[in-house]
Formats: structure tokens, sequence, C-alpha cells
């Protein structure tokens, strides 16, 4: 793969500051950190944008997520590893990854409604919009990604 630009981020830094923002809002919103990873993850897997993959399983391992959930991730709905909240953030995800498709099905809101406060309901979304961006910018002008992964914290189960 040959990366179609290699310094799109400096050309349109004025543009990647507010997205560096929005991350930077997303990290401080009362969302766990565990939970973001595994959406930035599934909507990564979707795009199929290595970049976004590699670098969101290195994070996640990096805060102690556990090398069995991120392998099990696309096979999330017949594997019992994800808690009812994550599994409404990931079908959120995925609705809203596959928009075209979707729709964004009110059954899935439902279970966003039923796991998540109002706040954290705006910033999951604002956190799958986020990531989509990122794919779309990365995978769209072929980003090579790492080829290394950080071992998994020595405290993580």
């Amino acid at each position: 793969m040959t990366p179609r630009m290699t310094d799109h981020m400096k050309r349109a830094d004025a543009g990647f500051r507010p997205l560096y923002a929005v991350e930077a809002a997303i990290r401080a919103s009362s969302l766990e950190p565990l939970l973001v990873h595994l959406v930035k993850l599934r909507a990564s897997q979707i795009n199929g944008c290595a970049f976004c993959i590699q670098m969101h399983v290195a994070e996640a391992l990096k805060d102690g997520e556990t090398p069995l959930r991120l392998h099990m991730l696309p096979a999330w709905r017949e594997s019992p590893l994800y808690s009812p909240r994550e599994r409404a953030a990931l079908a959120w995800t995925e609705a809203l990854t596959r928009l075209p498709d979707s729709g964004a099905p009110d059954a899935d809101w439902a279970e966003v409604e039923a796991a998540f406060d109002t706040d954290e309901r705006a910033w999951l979304t604002i956190a799958i919009g986020a990531i989509n961006l990122w794919n779309r910018v990365q995978a769209g002008l072929r980003v090579p990604h790492a080829t290394t992964l950080p071992g998994p914290r020595a405290d993580a189960a």
C-alpha cells in the first residue's frame, strides 16, 4: 500500500486542530475509556482503516483491555464478554457507521437510552462520528499503520 499523502496533517493543520480538541473532549467526558476504545476499534474494523485499527488496539491494550475481548470484537453479538452497556454502544456504533444501510434504528437507540444517561448519549454519538471521520481521512489517504503492539499491562486480567 502506497500512502497518498504523508503531510496531510501539516497541510490541513487548521482542520486537524479542532479534531484533536474533539478527541480531548471525548477523553474528558464521562464515557469510560475502555468503552470508547471498543467503539473506535469497531468502527475502524467496519471501515477497514488499518491505521486506526492498529492504533486503537495498541491504546486499548495499554489502558488494560484484554486481548481476548479485542479479538472477539467483530463477533460481539455472539460473545458473552461484553456488558449490556457495551452492547448498546457497539450496536449504535454499527448503526451510525453503516448509516445508509441501517437508518439508525429506533431499537438500537432504545438500547442506548436504557444504558446511557443523556450526556453520555451525546458523547457516544460524537465519539462515533469522530472516529468515522478519522477513518475516512486515514484510510482514504492510505496512511500506513505501525507494525508493533504493546504488551498488555501487568495488572490486566
